[in-house]
């Protein structure tokens, strides 16, 4: 199974399994910016010594500060983390829930991370009616059984965003409740902001939630790790307070700086970029047959047509050099979904182009 950590990604075990070298991968299990990182950062991060041979910030303060600008909030409500997923770790250290709820499918980072540190997880499930989603009376149902509720905005792997009325209802139901929402937003980036559905302008009202934010999937550095939250200040400071010292290394701090200075126009063609080719790329999956949500992320979740599941698309599309996510594992998803990042023109239509040719040639 090539999601035997699970994660996409993980080309060590796509060359073992399918012969190719690691690096000769296309390689759509990642959702990564097809624009690599933003113009000079690497040749920043080339020529900065000074940021390997010496230790890294432990109050990330340029960092926050530049963040705390970007999203016009005080700097002592952001956390900065290893990757988001450190950012969840902390979240659910500082609070220390006893019981803690997801709407799957979901990332799984979710469930692994709640249960490693002690939580039960509940759970409701979406619906394929509403591609994926779950109802919002249903999510409030749970929130009043949970501490901490994590909530994908957009959700992974289906990219559908909630509504902001139904965040604004859930953020309500956490504040009467105690509990803790969770907004998952490491995809929001990529979409415009008259579409972009988030609580962070009206975050001042909700003491009870926390905005999760990556910066390696947007800005193309997910080697590096890099995430962060947004909370009020009291809860931003019990979760930095349960953060390992330089747990953020010195590079990856110099290329988030670098990042939020790269200016409007990088970020500008990296959304217009993923809105058009998304749009190409599923009515390609659409001709081939698979059921296709709207997704709003730079990813698209399919259903393949029938007998072909996941794992052998997987595979035959593997020994061709190409990787594809395999989501037969994730709860209320069947054995024929897979996921697909929006690279560029050239590679997403090889992508189609070959699963054409598998289809046609095994199946049609």
């Amino acid at each position: 199974m090539l999601e035997k950590h699970g994660h996409g990604g993980d080309l060590l075990t796509a060359a073992e399994l399918y012969g190719v070298g690691d690096g000769l991968f296309l390689d759509f299990s990642a959702n990564i910016n097809p624009l690599g990182p933003p113009p000079g950062v690497l040749e920043l991060l080339r020529d900065s010594r000074q940021a390997v041979t010496a230790y890294p910030d432990p109050g990330h303060r340029r960092l926050k500060s530049l963040l705390a600008e970007s999203l016009g909030v005080d700097s002592s409500w952001i956390t900065v983390g290893n990757g988001a997923a450190e950012s969840m770790a902390l979240l659910l250290l500082a609070a220390a829930p006893r019981k803690v709820g997801i709407i799957e499918p979901c990332f799984s980072e979710y469930r692994q991370l709640a249960e490693q540190f002690g939580a039960e997880v509940l759970s409701v499930q979406g619906t394929k009616e509403q591609d994926y989603r779950a109802g919002v009376q249903s999510i409030a149902g749970l929130l009043e059984q949970v501490d901490l509720l994590f909530l994908g905005q957009p959700n992974n792997p289906n990219g559908v965003q909630y509504s902001l009325d139904d965040l604004r209802l859930l953020a309500r139901k956490a504040e009467h409740r105690g509990a803790i929402l969770a907004v998952d937003e490491a995809f929001i980036d990529f979409i415009p902001g008259e579409r972009r559905q988030s609580l962070l302008p009206e975050l001042a009202g909700y003491r009870q939630t926390v905005l999760i934010r990556s910066m390696t999937k947007f800005y193309a550095i997910p080697g590096l790790r890099l995430g962060f939250t947004v909370a009020h200040r009291e809860l931003a400071a019990a979760m930095t307070a349960k953060q390992v010292t330089w747990s953020v290394n010195g590079l990856a701090l110099l290329a988030g700086e670098a990042c939020l200075r790269s200016g409007q126009a990088y970020e500008a063609r990296t959304r217009e970029l993923i809105a058009g080719e998304r749009e190409v790329l599923r009515q390609g999956l659409l001709h081939l047959g698979c059921a296709v949500p709207p997704g709003e992320a730079n990813f698209l979740l399919a259903g393949l047509p029938a007998p072909w599941t996941a794992q052998e698309m997987q595979a035959r599309l593997g020994r061709s050099g190409i990787l594809v996510r395999s989501c037969a594992m994730y709860a209320g998803l069947g054995p024929g979904h897979i996921r697909v990042a929006v690279r560029g023109r050239e590679d997403n239509s090889r992508l189609l182009r070959q699963m054409a040719e598998l289809m046609q040639g095994e199946f049609l």
